[in-house]
């Protein structure tokens, strides 16, 4: 069974030392992906006061951002959108975030027959300022 390791040029950069997703056979496991944008590390929709703290966030523009990312991903692992087999999502604000993130999830998965399974849970924080971050399977097509 191959085991490869898999480093996307089109995403932005693990924060640990780890890839980007392993392949294992014909699955593909994504490590945790943020909304975090390539090459900048600028993260979409935080907003900070005059002395740089962070004051709050716009989950659509997070979720877009990593849906973006986790879709980098998939394609430098010769997967694609549609090879999504399960994903856990998490969110450091679920009451306030729940609602809009599940639209635009809507959005990207229209027909919930064709759509990955999906668990989503509420968290504290995150490794970085970040209000979401998905961890994801796939299953590559032979």
């Amino acid at each position: 069974m191959a085991d490869e390791a898999i480093q996307a040029s089109g995403a932005p950069a693990p924060v640990g030392a780890y890839p980007h997703a392993r392949r294992v056979g014909d699955l593909l496991l994504l490590s945790g992906i943020g909304p975090r944008q390539p090459g900048s590390n600028a993260i979409p929709g935080n907003r900070h006061d005059p002395q740089g703290r962070l004051v709050g966030h716009d989950i659509e523009a997070q979720t877009r951002a990593v849906f973006a990312n986790v879709r980098a991903v998939l394609e430098a692992s010769g997967a694609g959108w549609e090879d999504l087999v399960d994903v856990t999502v998490y969110l450091t604000d679920m009451a306030g975030d729940f609602a809009r993130y599940n639209a635009v999830w809507a959005e990207f998965f229209p027909d919930p027959a064709r759509a990955p399974c999906r668990t989503t849970l509420g968290i504290s924080a995150l490794p970085t300022p970040i209000a979401i971050e998905l961890k994801c399977v796939a299953q590559l097509r032979r």
